[in-house]
């Protein structure tokens, strides 16, 4: 296919600029007549409805009925404004298919003869094709969450509730049957080796519908589990109104005394059972024989045998010690550091004391025994301090943040 002559480009430029200006100018009486499903004529001149009719805007369906919106029109201003009770998907994936394989063959014409203007409007072409094929799935699926986020909640029975979710079903399933249409071995042997078609047609089309399976995998999840609800909300509901029609019909029905009866059904048997408890009586010395027969009967703990391990050599229990001083010694000092916090009472930093005090602790060893230290406390002593963490980010190419710095101090009563 030729690109457009300048001239031609040019005038459907001026034709679609100038109809879109006419929606714009008339944009309140319009949407007026897509709410109340006809025009009102007395709202235009006759002049603006002559253009208006012109521009494939508006149109009577009969000589009896008055002017209406193009289905189009309503369409796109249903798909706008998300108004599902009007809009219509469309997910014709076969005949999106031919399409892309039509471009996809001129594409590859264009190339043969060595026409690369026509190869790249082929090719852009193509692209669109390509995307309105995923939009239109994504579109479909956008109206699916909308219909379970609002009309579910609004209608006025159960029985409107369990239609729509039939309708969302259906829906659902020729989005599935229509995604089942898209084979990938094809659309591999229609690249044929190029990149910019195996990109287009493999790469991105095949993430964008693995995305859209995993939407549609969500959406018949949460219908099973609304249709589960429903069913059961309408089993009650039934119930409930066939007592009070049996109640009407017999006013004087007194419910027998379920308590008295030996077999009581299972609806209204709904008390938990009680446990019986047990205790030894040791007031009882008919019962002593048998307590300590009992007693005798309880299996004992095997003894253990202790065997002899050779004793640690002399330097590892001497670093134990040191290690067990040292742990110690770093608890003190950040016992320390919250005293001075509460003597003070404002906020001290916790490397600016460790740096005041001449302390040899590591600086990230100190911060986290402090951290450690406010996170042991218990809940009414931890509420009466206020920490703040000075973070930074590693590096300019790693969002991971680190502790620079803590301040703690004294939250005012």
């Amino acid at each position: 296919m030729a690109p457009l002559e300048p001239a031609i480009a040019s005038n459907l430029f001026s034709i679609g600029a100038e109809r879109l200006a006419l929606l714009g100018k008339h944009h309140k009486a319009l949407m007026q007549g897509y709410v109340d499903g006809f025009i009102d004529e007395s709202a235009f001149s006759e002049g603006a409805l002559k253009k208006l009719i012109a521009a494939r805007i508006l149109w009577r369906p009969d000589e009896q009925q008055p002017l209406a919106l193009r289905p189009l029109v309503s369409e796109l201003i249903a798909s706008m404004v998300a108004d599902e009770n009007r809009r219509q998907i469309n997910a014709d994936v076969a005949e999106k298919l031919e399409q892309i394989r039509n471009r996809v063959q001129a594409y590859r014409d264009a190339q043969f003869k060595g026409d690369y203007s026509v190869a790249e409007l082929q090719l852009q072409r193509l692209t669109e094709h390509v995307h309105d094929l995923s939009g239109q799935f994504e579109e479909a699926i956008d109206s699916l969450w909308h219909r379970l986020n609002s009309d579910f909640g609004f209608v006025s029975s159960l029985d409107d509730k369990i239609r729509e979710n039939e309708r969302a079903q259906k829906q659902l399933r020729r989005l599935l049957d229509g995604l089942d249409l898209l084979d990938f071995h094809e659309l591999i042997e229609l690249s044929e080796g190029n990149n910019h078609l195996r990109k287009l047609l493999v790469s991105q089309l095949q993430n964008q519908l693995s995305s859209h399976h995993s939407s549609l995998l969500e959406v018949q999840k949460r219908l099973v589990e609304l249709l589960a609800k429903f069913r059961q909300q309408q089993a009650r509901s039934l119930l409930i109104a066939n007592m009070a029609a049996f109640l009407r019909q017999h006013p004087k029905y007194q419910p027998a005394d379920y308590p008295h009866r030996s077999d009581v059904p299972s609806l209204f048997n709904q008390a938990a059972s009680i446990k019986p408890q047990a205790a030894i009586a040791l007031d009882k010395a008919t019962e002593r024989q048998v307590l300590a027969e009992l007693v005798r009967a309880l299996p004992r703990p095997s003894s253990v045998t202790i065997t002899d391990t050779q004793s640690a050599s002399f330097s590892l229990l001497l670093q134990d010690e040191e290690i067990a001083a040292r742990q110690q010694a770093l608890k003190t000092d950040v016992e320390n550091f919250y005293l001075r916090v509460i003597d003070q009472g404002g906020k001290i930093s916790a490397l600016d004391y460790l740096s005041t005090q001449q302390l040899t602790w590591d600086s990230e060893i100190w911060l986290y025994q402090i951290i450690a230290e406010y996170q042991a406390l218990p809940l009414d002593e931890k509420q009466m301090f206020s920490i703040t963490r000075e973070e930074a980010p590693a590096s300019a190419f790693n969002g991971l943040l680190l502790i620079r710095d803590i301040n703690i101090g004294l939250k005012a009563a």
